[in-house]
């Protein structure tokens, strides 16, 4: 993997034949059970992140949700969450292996001011990425609004 990104809220892009991987960092004054809160409540985030239209279903280890996005209205994402320890670090994924799989990595790395680092990647691989690639739009934008949503959520509150 490439260095750890700096947490200023910027997306950034990497690709390679049968790899293309997305990934943001924030730095969040608020702790990370906070910032969990925010991120496992399925029925509210289209309250708060606009890059979201609706998810549905419980966001824990093992469970299947559905999600609809702003970037891609007409399409339903059927997620698999596959990783899942409070407060640390989240896992969803989707597709199959080998053709074309899809896997978010959400990580919550609490800080010595008890702020939190927030770190989204979304990485697609497999062997139809080539094909495809071309046909994916620009993720950078939704992630960075993403990132700036959930810090502009968390921090309302005011306290850490």
């Amino acid at each position: 993997m490439s260095e750890q990104p700096m947490a200023n809220g910027r997306a950034n892009r990497t690709k390679s034949t049968f790899r293309l991987a997305y990934t943001v960092a924030i730095n969040i004054q608020a702790s990370p059970s906070q910032v969990w809160a925010l991120l496992t409540n399925a029925s509210d985030f289209p309250r708060w992140n606009s890059t979201v239209q609706k998810i549905e279903g419980n966001i824990a280890l093992g469970q299947k949700i559905q999600l609809w996005t702003t970037i891609a209205p007409e399409r339903l994402f059927k997620l698999n969450v596959s990783q899942f320890v409070p407060n640390q670090r989240m896992v969803w994924n989707d597709g199959m292996a080998p053709m074309f799989k899809g896997v978010c990595t959400y990580t919550l790395t609490p800080k010595a001011d008890h702020s939190t680092d927030f770190m989204m990647t979304e990485v697609f691989s497999g062997l139809m990425l080539p094909m495809i690639a071309g046909s994916l739009p620009d993720f950078r934008p939704t992630f960075e609004r993403y990132a700036a949503d959930l810090k502009h959520e968390a921090e309302k509150s005011g306290h850490i």
